[in-house]
């Protein structure tokens, strides 16, 4: 099939396949007389396997390192494990960055009147931002001293 078939076949778009060719996620397509790049039953099956990792939000390179788990049909699964856990991590990391993103831009949302002057708290508060992270406060919750971003 040729790659729009593909594309339409594994629902990745034909310029993200061209991309994990190119990358080495996919072996290189063969090509048919015309040129066109001609894809089988088995690179429909990988490029689904991408998509669903890509869903989930591995990277380039972790996908590759599971196309390769995948492939080794001698590999322990604590290898898979490690690497799904490993991304686990990443995303409440990056939850936890968002989450104080969220309350950063609700806070300066609050102190802003939304009318017709210019003062603009929202505005004041990003110029001040010098590129360091904010300062750590602590607050008492239930017994428990939490870390929260201020």
């Amino acid at each position: 099939m040729n790659i729009g078939e593909a594309s339409r076949a594994s629902g990745v778009s034909s310029k993200m396949i061209r991309y994990y060719e190119q990358s080495g996620l996919i072996p290189k397509a063969a090509r048919r007389d015309s040129g066109y790049r001609d894809y089988d039953d088995a690179d429909i099956h990988r490029l689904r396997f991408i998509r669903g990792a890509r869903d989930l939000g591995f990277t380039v390179e972790q996908i590759g390192d599971l196309l390769a788990l995948w492939s080794d049909r001698e590999r322990a699964s604590a290898d898979v494990k490690a690497l799904a856990l490993g991304h686990v991590d990443a995303l409440k990391q990056k939850q936890a960055e968002i989450a104080a993103m969220i309350a950063t831009l609700e806070n300066l949302a609050k102190r802003c009147h939304g009318d017709d002057r210019p003062d603009c708290p929202i505005i004041e508060g990003l110029a001040e931002n010098d590129g360091s992270p904010p300062a750590r406060t602590t607050r008492r919750r239930f017994g428990k001293v939490d870390e929260l971003r201020t």
